[in-house]
């Protein structure tokens, strides 16, 4: 996987906070689309990003290609209103995919992060986790048209794309924070694990609810029987039950722990008035020490230590007079 989508976003986004182009208070949706417009394979509000923005997504296409891949005419400037916000183009290294990132977008008027509504925040997932969450393939449909011969790789759906998450608080007044945040911060424990861990306490506070006891070995056989259920493309999808004129499916949301936020107060380096990357500190992270303050000047590099998650590089870039 490849951090570049979210490393290009950021300098550019810097560079034009410098010369005024966008502010701190700026809509993400401007800032995505203005900074990455070129390099984007899907967007869920190409109504807006054509009105708004003067971004048309299917510039490139005539309406007989757009036929012939299933683009139907009312998908093509409307709001889909589904995971993610963007997805950037794959790139191809070495016969190895990089690139295609996601970009989710949280904007709060408060300290917190705005609850994740269809999906759990995570460091990856693939096209075709995407599709099963949504319930339907739109986006694999319009990215695998954006991004053409690439498209038709046998890996192309599997492949583990990066999650980034565009998260602005405190919207609207001098203690605005922006973060380009790597979904490692979010996912803390393997979503696999999670799923399961969520179903047991469920189970579990049935049990005291009823005021049920059982015996330590048939809860470990629980726990062992529930520990299989770890495939989210399998619970977010619709179910089929015998007799049921329904078929039910279970939408996984989230809400963030606050030392799960590094706009919170556990995290004091965030500075007020700032941008910033924050990414999980590894090899490859730790080489853009150098390279991104070498494109772009006033940044401020250090680390900040998630308790659950180590440490993670911080690229902040703070000036006030860009905040109005």
């Amino acid at each position: 996987m490849s951090i570049n989508d979210a490393v290009e976003l950021f300098i550019k986004a810097v560079t034009d906070l410098k010369k005024g182009i966008i502010n701190l208070n700026s809509p993400l949706e401007e800032i995505v689309i203005k900074e990455c417009g070129k390099d984007l394979a899907y967007i869920d509000n190409r109504r807006e990003a054509k009105e708004k923005y003067d971004f048309d997504l299917w510039n490139d296409f005539g309406s007989k290609l757009l036929k012939e891949h299933g683009i139907e005419k009312r998908l093509l400037y409307s709001e889909s209103q589904q995971f993610p916000d963007f997805l950037f183009k794959v790139k191809k290294k070495n016969q190895t995919f990089e690139g295609g990132s996601l970009m989710e977008l949280k904007d709060s008027k408060g300290g917190s992060i705005s609850s994740f509504n269809s999906t759990i925040p995570t460091r990856s997932k693939t096209l075709e986790e995407i599709d099963v969450i949504n319930g339907n393939n739109l986006i694999s449909k319009i990215a695998r048209l954006l991004d053409g011969e690439l498209a038709l790789d046998e890996n192309y759906f599997k492949f583990e794309r990066k999650c980034f998450y565009l998260v602005r608080t405190q919207k609207g007044n001098e203690k605005v924070k922006v973060s380009i945040i790597d979904g490692a911060f979010f996912e803390t424990v393997p979503k696999e694990h999670l799923f399961y861990q969520m179903l047991l306490n469920v189970y579990r506070r049935h049990l005291e609810k009823k005021n049920i006891k059982i015996a330590k070995e048939t809860l470990e056989q629980v726990k062992e029987a529930l520990a299989c259920i770890n495939d989210q493309t399998i619970i977010a999808s619709s179910q089929i039950i015998e007799k049921a004129s329904i078929r039910p499916r279970l939408r996984i949301m989230a809400e963030v722990h606050p030392e799960g936020n590094p706009h919170s107060t556990y995290y004091p380096e965030i500075r007020q008035g700032s941008f910033n990357l924050i990414i999980q500190s590894t090899v490859e992270t730790k080489q853009l020490k150098d390279e991104i303050p070498s494109r772009v000047s006033g940044i401020e590099v250090f680390s900040i230590f998630h308790k659950r998650n180590g440490e993670h590089i911080v690229f902040q870039y703070k000036e006030g007079k860009f905040l109005s």
